[in-house]
């Protein structure tokens, strides 16, 4: 080990090893911040919603002043509905259904009265509410209804009604705080029941029940009663997809809070990511090749004298191994230096962005880490691997 190193350290080339340092750290360094930023901005441009997935969107019709003034609905029929779910784009399509009874509600928050008002609720198909198992279902016959709320409504409520009475202000973890009665009227009959608030969507600007709450009290309340849908939810394979907007606007409808604009920026900043990253692994594997390259060259300067050195008993274990750990000492000080200057590259921008966006989630440095440790892992392999065929074809004269 020590002829080893003295050879080493004798015929070094301390430029080409600086080059493969800078090279690689750039390649790190990119390869990390472009994965790290992605995970960071994101959530600015999807607004997760915990109760609706990325990939479903609203599609209502337009209201104009020619369909005031012309006495047409806006909702769709059945020929429609049927036509949305027949474009190669929609994988599923539901239909929003609307109470055809009198509702009024009680909304109270730590015994104080907050609202009263006539409401209407709506309903869309199970499978598109992405509600915590159990808590979103309901037998015909309860009192006990689950609700989703608009989260405008718990906005208003925080930063007006609550600011001024000095009242406590709800999150989505105290929504047990909220007092939600319901006093139904229709054929007939009238009953009150209580709503469970579960949560609040950002996506949806209506009071949502669950589908077999819907059905049930349509057909109780108000039997025979039938109200065409005025807007549908649609779920896409790819909410950016041309198809998507060319077939909405011919149609003449749109796409509630702006889905279809804000999920084209989320595609796009994927695949600028996507291409940054391809970047930054390109200049990692050129680098991989200027380090082979210098190996190689150290090792044919002195490929007599380790010739020598394996015919008098070293294994090719032995005479790699001082190779193998210089390499390995110089991915670990790039993958230090590149997590380093990710923390402080980080820590900048992310000051920014929560200051423009105070809600954001600030998250972690853990999947830049994750994904250091394992191109750390891949290179310095492929680098030991390497150096050991070389001096192995030494030994078998193979060179």
């Amino acid at each position: 080990m020590n002829l080893v190193w003295k050879l080493l350290r004798q015929h070094i080339s301390i430029p080409q090893f600086v080059g493969f340092f800078f090279a690689n750290l750039f390649g790190m360094l990119i390869v990390l911040l472009g994965y790290q930023f992605y995970r960071d901005v994101m959530p600015v441009f999807t607004s997760e919603d915990s109760f609706m997935k990325s990939d479903y969107i609203i599609v209502s019709k337009k209201i104009g002043m020619g369909n005031t003034i012309s006495g047409r609905t806006n909702t769709f029929t059945p020929a429609e509905v049927n036509d949305v779910e027949n474009q190669p784009f929609a994988s599923s399509v539901g239909t929003f259904t609307s109470t055809e009874y009198k509702v009024e509600a009680n909304m109270g928050v730590n015994g104080v009265n907050v609202l009263n008002s006539e409401l209407f609720f709506e309903s869309i198909p199970d499978h598109f509410v992405d509600a915590p198992k159990g808590s979103w279902k309901y037998t015909p016959g309860e009192h006990v209804v689950p609700i989703i709320l608009p989260r405008a409504y718990i906005t208003m409520y925080n930063f007006g009604f609550a600011q001024s009475r000095s009242l406590p202000k709800i999150s989505d973890g105290l929504v047990g705080m909220i007092n939600f009665d319901i006093f139904i009227h229709g054929n007939g009959h009238a009953d009150r029941f209580k709503g469970k608030v579960i949560g609040f969507s950002s996506r949806l600007n209506t009071i949502l029940v669950p589908q077999a709450f819907m059905d049930w009290s349509n057909n109780y309340f108000a039997p025979g009663s039938h109200s065409d849908p005025t807007r549908l939810i649609m779920q896409v394979d790819n909410p950016a997809n041309e198809k998507v907007t060319k077939y909405i606007d011919q149609k003449g409808y749109e796409v509630e809070d702006d889905k279809l604009q804000a999920e084209k920026t989320t595609y796009f900043l994927r695949m600028i990511v996507t291409m940054v990253m391809v970047v930054g692994l390109v200049i990692s594997i050129l680098s991989f090749y200027i380090l082979m390259l210098s190996i190689y060259l150290l090792v044919q300067k002195n490929s007599s004298k380790l010739e020598n050195l394996l015919l008098i008993g070293y294994s090719p274990n032995n005479v790699a191994r001082p190779y193998q750990l210089l390499t390995i000492g110089l991915n670990t000080g790039v993958l230090l230096i590149a997590w380093g200057t990710l923390y402080f590259v980080r820590d900048y921008y992310m000051g920014v962005i929560e200051t423009l966006f105070p809600d954001i989630d600030s998250g972690t440095m853990l999947p830049a880490i994750l994904l250091g440790l394992c191109l750390f892992a891949l290179v310095s392999i492929c680098n030991i691997i390497a150096i050991r065929h070389k001096i192995v074809s030494i030994w078998k004269r193979k060179e």
